[in-house]
């Protein structure tokens, strides 16, 4: 069994059905604040990953997507124990984290969820939920606030991660959201970071598709920078035309100690089994097949 560090580890809905993250892609509001804003519109915004992210039947048509069963979070990491998830990143709500956390100290690593509008507050906060709640790092979502990760409302909080010696995940990648710049988490936005915070380690979610070559690019200029997986399902990557040759070709030799893995498993409805499965299929190197599941991670994170 390949043993794994899943830097996507979403929990499931729980025992009653009720979801553990705090955002609902469907109704969250832009920026921060407005309160007068109305109900969204029907398929715009956040509603169009429905229509983006449809699975499709054998005729080709959209087929309804699968109810999600509730579990405890002790059936959770039995999951993960069968598919060789020694550990999970979690991108829940504040709240939610601490509680894992809480109970899960070495199953689990809890990203910290901070504004950038809230300055100082902000990073108050983040000392507190690492220093008293074990958070491991800060996460950074553009997707939702609409501030680009290079805007310097962010910096206090770069540089408190620096000190605390935690990394930032940051959302690179094209969102589908039809209601905000797609461009929201373009690779270079990454860039300026790492140039002005060249001790900071950063990795950027979700592999910034479809800029790959230019994430490449970045991958190689800044020694701190890593990328993840996440959000893509691994079956595709070796697919010519997909879009990620340069990624699979450079993350075979010249940075295969630089990429992680999100299994992400909910959004395709695999067991992790087999999500696990489709990385280890894929056409890299066994010595590297086991940098990206596991061992880029655990030096990435320190643990251990």
């Amino acid at each position: 069994m390949h043993k794994v560090i899943d830097l996507e580890c979403d929990l499931p809905p729980d025992e009653a059905g009720n979801p553990r993250k705090v955002e609902a892609l469907a109704t969250h509001p832009p920026g921060y604040g407005d309160p007068e804003r109305l109900p969204p519109m029907p398929g715009h915004g956040f509603s169009n990953y429905e229509r983006i992210f449809t699975r499709r039947t054998e005729g080709g048509a959209p087929s309804e997507p699968a109810k999600k069963h509730g579990m405890s979070m002790a059936d959770f990491v039995t999951l993960m124990d069968h598919a060789g998830v020694e550990v999970g990143v979690l991108r829940a709500g504040n709240a939610i984290n601490t509680q894992v956390l809480a109970e899960y100290p070495k199953r689990f690593i809890g990203l910290a969820t901070i504004s950038p509008h809230d300055g100082m507050r902000g990073v108050r906060e983040l000392v507190r939920l690492v220093k008293e709640c074990g958070f491991g790092a800060l996460r950074v979502s553009s997707l939702y606030n609409m501030v680009p990760a290079s805007d310097r409302r962010y910096y206090p909080l770069y540089a408190k991660c620096v000190e605390l010696d935690i990394p930032v995940r940051i959302y690179t990648n094209m969102n589908y959201a039809t209601d905000r710049p797609y461009d929201l988490g373009h690779p270079r936005h990454l860039d300026q970071i790492a140039m002005d915070f060249p001790e900071l380690r950063i990795v950027a979610g979700l592999g910034g598709w479809p800029w790959v070559n230019e994430t490449v690019a970045l991958l190689r200029r800044h020694a701190n920078l890593y990328a993840d997986t996440a959000s893509h399902r691994p079956r595709y990557f070796g697919v010519p035309g997909s879009g990620w040759e340069q990624f699979l070709q450079f993350g075979n030799t010249l940075l295969q100690d630089k990429i992680m893995v999100g299994l992400s498993w909910e959004a395709f409805g695999l067991p992790m089994e087999a999500v696990v499965e489709e990385y280890a299929a894929l056409p890299l190197k066994d010595s590297v097949i086991e940098k990206w599941l596991y061992g880029n991670a655990r030096r990435f994170f320190r643990l251990g």
